[in-house]
């Protein structure tokens, strides 16, 4: 009997242990918000990712949360550049860093054969945008689980966004 008490008080101990240990590690938005600095030239809390989901994938912009934050746009326009340009090979390295690989909708992305997932780049008055279109609805769904998974690793330095105009330029959601 004494054996028995012995090994619950002892499991329960374990777990008393591990939950503390997890309770004082960073939160996942915390864990991504870092790891976004290794490959973000640009400072995350002083931009807005903004996702806005279409019938044909979607289109992520990162902008200046404050139009007077202009250091923020040419490091934003030249990384969303870059990563554009990854992504049209199919490398989705960097979300995988700091999101992980098993982000909803990157194997899919990744898999996507050439020329089935269009990208392209511009940019907007704040900062940059990457438009992501595809005629395949697996790859249009990644896509949006895509989006759907930054915007919660994200917090508040994300958004979902309305395309107001029909060419692309979206409106922050109020």
């Amino acid at each position: 009997m004494n054996i028995l008490i012995a090994a619950v008080a002892s499991t329960l101990c374990l777990v008393i242990a591990a939950s503390v240990c997890l309770a004082d590690g960073p939160t996942r938005e915390e864990a991504v918000r870092e790891r976004s600095a290794d490959v973000m030239p640009f400072d995350v809390g002083a931009t807005t990712h903004i996702f806005n989901k279409t019938s044909t994938g979607g289109i992520q912009r990162v902008v200046a949360k404050t139009a007077d934050d202009m250091p923020q746009v040419e490091p934003i326009r030249a990384h969303l550049k870059i990563i554009a340009d990854k992504f049209g090979r199919g490398d989705f390295g960097e979300p995988a860093h700091v999101h992980g690989a098993g982000m909803p909708g990157l194997v899919t992305l990744r898999s996507a054969k050439t020329g089935e997932l269009k990208i392209s780049y511009r940019d907007t008055p704040l900062g940059g945008e990457i438009e992501y279109s595809s005629s395949n609805p697996e790859i249009v769904a990644a896509v949006h689980d895509w989006f759907d998974a930054q915007l919660a690793d994200h917090g508040p330095d994300a958004s979902t966004g309305h395309d107001h105009t029909g060419h692309g330029q979206l409106q922050t959601a109020p």
